[in-house]
């Protein structure tokens, strides 16, 4: 086959057609051993890109009745039990978490105290064969088992087909509840010669939550083409919603992007409300709506870094044996340095997306760091650049409001708390994006400056409330005074109070 990955996920379509309408996407079709519904309600995708090779990580979440049920792949070649292995799902939850958009919290430091050398940026460290089926293939069928061995709680069989009734009615057979109309999505890739992954689920290797989410082993095979692509269109087939994906590709030294879709970086880099805080997930998800309605159809960067360091970094960064887990093992670049993540997130409906994911390498990019441009202001938006440090990044600013007792202050310069102000300033990334809740939150009411590449101008601040300073250091002082911000508004107060006085006392002069 030209595409071997196509072949990997175009059954997608049986999933959101017959299994669930609020799925988001998925590389495979689900088959029940019980007559209830299969419900896949998140995935996360992983891409290792060395070469030819792809390696496919794939993380998913499932709901439905405790029966067995099971997972049918097409797949190129004949897979052998060493092609496939299981992964800890702790490993989805670390590469979520490092490459999620972030709220950092940083506060004025004492515009007299003398400054602090700047260090450089460091990296944050932080089974055998199983007996043959009931019914095995027979042939009159079509049908053949052409390999079967246990990988963690998955029993694998790989099959081939002559036809796709053939292999519509051996699955039947074997009880699997495949849904009426089934065959005719079998039939291009029993013609084009694909083998048949199905991955049956033994409960009793499993563990279920009391929502009824099974607690199911990710799952890597790899496969060799010279496309490099994400089919996800056949899967929006009769959906009735908006599905999101959110896809990590690794690559040696390289960003990727998508090659037939438009292509934005999240807007990055400015100070939100102390109300983000508790609300941030629902903001990040307002924002990344209001991107999409600005850039229709666009899939959007969200991070693109060397996954080895981070900053500020929410979490540990990837070592060797994460990268090994990957894919590196199944690559032929074997340098445990240089790795670049780039996430991408697409929010799509079956009227918006019109052709599957296809990527192309794409130039570095930076943005979303506290450095200042030639102007003396934070820089803004994505920038082409010498390494890739890039990310969604948003920040909430506690301004200075001790005594300045000195001649010559320097301000805007930010840290961490005032308990520890060198130390590491308060990070939180918003991970799970896919379930963030939408609405209840207006930009304008959270954002502290304007937003130019999506028209948004924040809202004045309400009465009481601490404006946003800004980041630029301001120039002069108050040649040798000791002032404060309290002094200062008493001042003012005193000062009207004399006017008052005197306007009242020429009002009775002149009656």
């Amino acid at each position: 086959m030209r595409n071997p990955l196509a072949a990997l996920t175009t059954l997608v379509s049986l999933l959101t057609v017959f299994v669930a309408t609020n799925a988001q996407a998925f590389c495979g079709f689900y088959v029940s051993g019980a007559d209830g519904k299969l419900f896949n309600d998140a995935t996360q995708v992983v891409l290792m890109r060395d070469g030819q090779r792809t390696v496919l990580s794939m993380q998913n979440a499932y709901k439905g009745p405790p029966e067995n049920f099971a997972m049918v792949v097409p797949v190129p070649v004949v897979l052998q039990k060493e092609n496939v292995k299981t992964l800890k799902k702790e490993l989805f939850d670390k590469l979520d978490k490092l490459s999620a958009p972030r709220l950092v919290e940083y506060w004025e430091q004492d515009p007299c105290a003398p400054p602090v050398p700047e260090e450089p940026m460091a990296a944050m460290a932080t089974g055998g064969a199983m007996p043959p089926p009931k019914g095995a293939a027979k042939g009159d069928l079509g049908v053949k088992i052409e390999a079967q061995f246990t990988v963690g709680e998955y029993e694998v069989v790989i099959l081939s087909a002559q036809d796709s009734t053939g292999l519509d009615t051996w699955l039947r057979r074997e009880k699997y509840k495949i849904p009426q109309g089934a065959e005719p999505y079998l039939k291009p890739y029993v013609q084009q010669g694909s083998k048949f992954f199905v991955a049956r689920v033994d409960v009793k290797k499993v563990r279920f939550d009391q929502d009824g989410h099974a607690d199911l082993s990710p799952l890597r095979f790899h496969y060799d083409s010279q496309d490099f692509s994400l089919p996800v269109r056949l899967g929006l087939i009769n959906s009735s919603g908006t599905q999101d994906i959110i896809v990590h590709v690794l690559a040696q030294g390289q960003r990727y992007e998508p090659a037939n879709y438009p292509s934005v970086t999240i807007p990055t880099n400015f100070d939100v409300a102390d109300d983000a805080k508790t609300k941030f997930p629902a903001f990040y998800a307002a924002l990344f709506d209001r991107t999409l309605e600005k850039n229709p159809k666009a899939i959007v960067t969200e991070y693109s870094w060397d996954a080895s360091t981070c900053d500020p970094c929410p979490g540990p960064t990837l070592d060797e044996a994460d990268l090994a887990s990957l894919g590196m093992d199944a690559v032929q670049n074997k340098n445990a340095y240089g790795w670049v993540v780039t996430r991408l997130h697409a929010r799509y409906s079956k009227d918006t997306l019109g052709a599957d994911i296809v990527f192309k390498a794409a130039p570095p990019i930076a943005g979303g760091r506290e450095t200042t441009g030639a102007n003396g202001q934070l820089e803004h938006g994505s920038q082409s650049a010498p390494n890739n440090n890039f990310q969604g990044r948003y920040a909430i600013r506690h301004a200075w409001t001790g005594a300045i007792a000195c001649k010559n202050p320097v301000r805007g310069i930010w840290g961490g708390p005032p308990d520890n102000p060198h130390g590491q300033a308060p990070v939180a990334p918003a991970t799970k994006i896919a379930y963030a809740p939408r609405g209840g939150v207006k930009l304008a009411t959270m954002i502290r400056s304007d937003v130019p590449e999506l028209d948004l101008k924040s809202a004045p601040v309400a009465t009481g409330a601490s404006p946003t300073p800004t980041v630029e250091p301001q120039k002069g002082g108050c040649a040798g005074c000791s002032t404060s911000s309290s002094r200062a508004s008493a001042s003012a107060f005193v000062l009207f109070v004399a006017v008052a006085a005197f306007v009242r006392r020429r009002a009775r002069m002149r009656t």
